[in-house]
Parts: C-alpha cells; sequence; structure tokens
C-alpha cells in the first residue's frame, strides 16, 4: 500500500498496520471487551440516510463554524490523542501543522510526547488541551497554568477514563510505554525495522508533560491499563468540574459526555461545549455511538451549549449528517493517528484533505452553500 493510493480510513489502516509493530499498530486499532461499541461508533451514521435539496443555486461554500471560542474553517478537528510519537517521530508537530493548513483546532492530550511549552510556541494553531485529573493535585493545577502561559484556546476535561477499559488487545500484544521487547513482540519489531530504527535513533521517548512529576510511562514501563488504574483520580465529581471551569477561566468543553442528564449538568457548571464521546469504544463496551445519543442531547441542550460528536467518524458524510442532527461540530482520533502512522505528516495532510474536500462537495450535492443550512429535515433514518 502506498500514501497516494490512499483514499478512505481504511487505506490508511492498511498503510499503518504496514508501518507498525503489532503492539503499536493494535493500540491505535483497538477497543474493549468484544470492540462492539468500537465498531458502532461508525456503523451508526449508517443507519441515516441524507436526504439533499436540489436546484439551490449554490455557489461558494462556507464550511467555517464557531467552536470553544474559534472560527474554523472546517467543521472536524483533531481530537486529543495519546503518544503520538510511538507512530510516528514527527508526532504532535505533524498535527499542529495540518491544523494550521486547514484551519482548524489541534487537541493535545495530557499523555502527550511533546510539552505544552513546545506545541505553544510551535504555530498559532487554535489548540485544545485535554486535562486528565491525577491523583496529584498539584499536576493538575500546573498543567491549567502551563496551558494558560503557552496560550492554549480551550481545555477539554476527559471524564471517562477514572479506570482503563478491558483493552484485550494490548495484553496480548504485551503493548507497554515506552516499549519493551518480549518473546511475544520480538519478531513484530524486527520485521519493521523502519519504526525500530527511528525510535531507537530519535528525540528519546517521554511523557513532557507529566514526567517530572511521574516516572510511569516515561522512565518506568507501563501498560496503558496500568498508567490509567494508577495515576487517575477516581473520585471526580462536578464540583471538581466547576472548580477547574472557574480556574481555567476560558472556553472549557467535557469530554466523554454520553447521557442527557449529564449534558444538562454541563450546562449548569458553565462549560462551554460538551464532546459527545466513549472514548473511541476503549472504555464501557456496549454503551451508545456519540451519533446515536446526539438527538436526545440536541433535545434537551441545543442552544445551551455547544455540542461536538467526538468518534466514529471516516467520511464527510458522518460530519454532515452530525451537523444537519444539531451538533456544532465533530472530532476524531484514528482518522487521522492511521495516517500519521502509515505517512507522517504527508499522510495526515492527505488524509485531512480528503475529507475536507469531501466536506465541501458533499454540502454541494446536498444544495447547503453553508453549514448553518444543513436541518434535521435532510435525514431520514432506516427502520
Amino acid at each position: 500500500m502506498r500514501l497516494k493510493n490512499c483514499y478512505r480510513s481504511s487505506d490508511f489502516r492498511r498503510l499503518a498496520k504496514q508501518r507498525l509493530p503489532a503492539p503499536i499498530f493494535h493500540y491505535i486499532d483497538g477497543g474493549s471487551d468484544d470492540e462492539v461499541t468500537l465498531a458502532r461508533n461508525t456503523d451508526a451514521f449508517e443507519a441515516v440516510d441524507l436526504v439533499p435539496n436540489v436546484l439551490a443555486g449554490v455557489g461558494e461554500i462556507d464550511m467555517s463554524v464557531s467552536v470553544l471560542g474559534q472560527k474554523l474553517d472546517m467543521p472536524l478537528f483533531f481530537a486529543p490523542t495519546a503518544m503520538q510519537r510511538l507512530f510516528h517521530h514527527d508526532g504532535e508537530f505533524a498535527i499542529a501543522e495540518a491544523a494550521a493548513r486547514y484551519g482548524t483546532l489541534f487537541g493535545v492530550s495530557t499523555i502527550g510526547t511533546r510539552s505544552i511549552e513546545e506545541l505553544g510556541a510551535f504555530n498559532d494553531a487554535p489548540k485544545l488541551f485535554q486535562i486528565y485529573v491525577h491523583n496529584d493535585p498539584g499536576l493538575t493545577t500546573d498543567m491549567i497554568a502551563r496551558c494558560k502561559a503557552a496560550n492554549f484556546s480551550a481545555l477539554a476535561l476527559t471524564v471517562d477514563t477514572i479506570v482503563s477499559g478491558n483493552r484485550e488487545r494490548d495484553y496480548i500484544t504485551g503493548m507497554t510505554t515506552p516499549p519493551k521487547l518480549t518473546p511475544r513482540s520480538l519478531l513484530s519489531f524486527a520485521t519493521h525495522p523502519g519504526w525500530t530504527f527511528n525510535y531507537l535513533l530519535r528525540k528519546k521517548f517521554d511523557l513532557p508533560n507529566i514526567s517530572q512529576a511521574i516516572d510511569v510511562g516515561s522512565k518506568v514501563q507501563s501498560s496503558v491499563v496500568d498508567y490509567l488504574n494508577t495515576q487517575m483520580k477516581r473520585t471526580i465529581d462536578w464540583d471538581d468540574a466547576a472548580s477547574m471551569i472557574e480556574e481555567w477561566g476560558g472556553p472549557f468543553a467535557i469530554k466523554g459526555v454520553m447521557s442527557v442528564d449529564d449534558a444538562k449538568r454541563c450546562v449548569e457548571v458553565g462549560a462551554s461545549a460538551i464532546m459527545i464521546s466513549n472514548h473511541g469504544g476503549r472504555q464501557l463496551d456496549g454503551s451508545r455511538s456519540p451519533f446515536d445519543q446526539l438527538p436526545a442531547i440536541v433535545d434537551a441542550v441545543g442552544g445551551d451549549i455547544e455540542i461536538i460528536v467526538d468518534g466514529g467518524i471516516r467520511r464527510g458524510t458522518h460530519v454532515l449528517k452530525a451537523l444537519a442532527m444539531g451538533a456544532t461540530a465533530c472530532s476524531g482520533g484514528r482518522m487521522y493517528l492511521y495516517a500519521l502512522a502509515g505517512a507522517g505528516p504527508a499522510g495526515v495532510d492527505r488524509a485531512m484533505g480528503l475529507l475536507r474536500d469531501e466536506i465541501e462537495r458533499d454540502m454541494m450535492l446536498m444544495g447547503c452553500p453553508s453549514i448553518a443550512r444543513l436541518k434535521p429535515s435532510m435525514l431520514a433514518r432506516r427502520r
């Protein structure tokens, strides 16, 4: 598989599988338990059909939306994902470059492989920092202060990982950070020399946003499951969220919201946006897909808070279906991680360019010159 032959998400996935050792690929690709929710996140979009309007006199297309205080040139942005330099040595820099090129938002993870300061200085693309609440409260406060100093645009509190999901693929492959050689993984690392030499010879792997306070994951090898289960605060509640919103004092999203009741609480505590998300099917298997849950949440809080559909996005039509249903914007992780892993910055640029072109073309075919013209009447759910 070559980059020039990649046109859809499954193509970039094949490219990533060719390049990555098995533990690294399956960390991106896998979900929890039987991976029912992982599959459902994308399949849910196929249960709803688009109903276009014709003879609409569509000329120029305006894909812009306002999200978390930022005007974006397209209604899709890069969700925060962890440990990107494991997938390609350029890591977060490649995503920041693409965000600037396409005029969209770049999500940065607490468990990222470039520091808050590095990314803040790297370029002017708007940046959303995804914060996990660790057991050490000083670490959380310090990261908020660092984000302010680095002029990050917004903060997102992730609330669905107080313990790790049952990610069985990681048990099977022996996935750890930093990666370690085991009898099971040795052959896979040996048969992917391009990745292996890049990992060994380039900048040492680190989780710089947390490594000064926590050795696990940077200096001490740990499975992702062990990291989440030992380092994250399990007792976070709505008071913690409200305090963090006040401490940050700017645009603030709560990521991992799935229920109507929780969506209402987000409005009450003063959040700017909710990210309807099940963590890419990596946490509670058997849970609803974000797109399936979108109508109920729009009915409950639409107009009171920005609503972002996170997860399962593989096509421009998926974005349009969510927007027509009432979402403010969409975000995704695997949609660009496969491309990053398979071909680095060129892969991310191609993947995002294809999605942007799909959204623009499909808006023309829907008879919609702007995002505001997408309406629920343009959708029909299959029985």
